[in-house]
């Protein structure tokens, strides 16, 4: 069974970084897709960032392009999400998953809160 936890979450300040880590255990993490989604209160999930097993492919919602960089290292089983330029509707709980593509996500973290203060 594969699980995945999210530390590094926080306060940050308006204009700040941050960067989220995705750690995986169970199972074999080069065969996953990997993501981030976030949740605001009162609001749907929504998907922020993909990749693929090899980095080569990565995708974006059009809310986060330019400011939010996803990544991986297959050698620590890790996936990153690297968070520039922080506004303060980017406050929410960030989710990391894993699944066989950017379309089908089968196992879930329990996210980790961030909050963009202004």
């Amino acid at each position: 069974q594969v699980q995945l936890v999210e530390p590094g979450g926080g306060l940050v300040q308006a204009g700040g970084p941050l960067r989220l880590s995705c750690l995986a255990s169970g199972g074999t993490f080069t065969s996953y897709f990997m993501g981030w989604f976030r949740q605001a209160p009162g609001k749907e999930r929504e998907f922020v960032a993909g990749i693929g097993w090899n980095s080569d492919s990565t995708y974006y919602a059009d809310f986060v392009k330019g400011r939010f960089t996803i990544s991986r290292d297959n050698a620590k089983n890790t996936a990153y999400l690297q968070m520039n330029s922080l506004k303060p509707e980017d406050t929410a709980v960030y989710l990391c998953a894993g699944g066989v593509s950017r379309y089908l996500f089968n196992y879930w973290g329990r996210g980790t809160q961030v909050t963009g203060s202004s």
